[in-house]
């Protein structure tokens, strides 16, 4: 029990930290806080957590069929930045029209969260390089072993870590909403220029083959 409570604060803190630094869907996250509420957003982070999880049991034991489907990888990349390039172009239009309220396309889609969350977090497909390396670390490590058991508790680690990390930002959307509420334009031009950064990021990995398919080569070779 005791290295199976290891391997689940492993793959815990992994992932809320991962989940810390600004990226798509935690910034979706509280914006759809800001927008809708703690419950809608806590619904679309439960979507975008159980996805995650998905990725992550793909990457333990579907690894050599991923690493044969490298054009999978780069048609996610290319759906990730339209998606991403979207969010930043309709949250600048959202944020210069106080009627939408801040409101991106895709939020007035009137698109369950969850769902959202889900198909939001399925086309990240750098998910995938990211824990099949962490997940090579510690098997070189000796702290994840190759047996379903360990992998179950490592999941579920990972996934209570991407809860706890995607709600310090469905937190940080209702302190911002309830703070900064005669400035809010700021704060959704604000996160219209984080999409835009991240699409253009996007970008520039898929034009010069940084995208997750070459990330997983990369890891491959290691």
């Amino acid at each position: 029990m005791k290295a199976l409570l290891r391997i689940a604060f492993w793959g815990l803190g992994i992932s809320a930290l991962g989940t810390l630094p600004l990226g798509t869907i935690n910034v979706a996250a509280m914006q759809i806080s800001i927008a809708e509420g703690v419950w809608p957003a806590s619904l679309f982070g439960v979507g975008a957590a159980i996805i995650e999880v998905a990725y992550v049991r793909v990457s333990l034991v579907g690894i050599s069929w991923i690493q044969h489907r490298a054009g999978l990888l780069r048609l996610m990349d290319w759906l990730a930045f339209a998606i991403v390039a979207t969010l930043a172009v309709t949250s600048f239009m959202a944020a210069s029209n106080p009627a939408q309220d801040g409101k991106n396309v895709i939020l007035n889609a009137d698109v369950h969260p969850f769902i959202l969350g889900v198909t939001m977090s399925a086309l990240n497909p750098m998910q995938i390089p990211f824990w099949f390396g962490w997940s090579t670390v510690l098997f070189s490590k000796g702290i994840l072993q190759a047996n379903g058991q360990q992998f179950n508790w490592y999941s579920v680690g990972i996934g209570i870590g991407t809860l706890i990390g995607l709600a310090v930002f469905v937190i940080g959307g209702q302190v911002l909403l309830q703070n900064m509420h005669s400035h809010m334009n700021v704060v959704q031009y604000s996160i219209a220029a984080i999409f835009a950064i991240t699409a253009v990021v996007f970008l520039y990995k898929i034009i010069f083959n940084k995208g997750a398919a070459a990330a997983l080569q990369a890891k491959e070779k290691v």
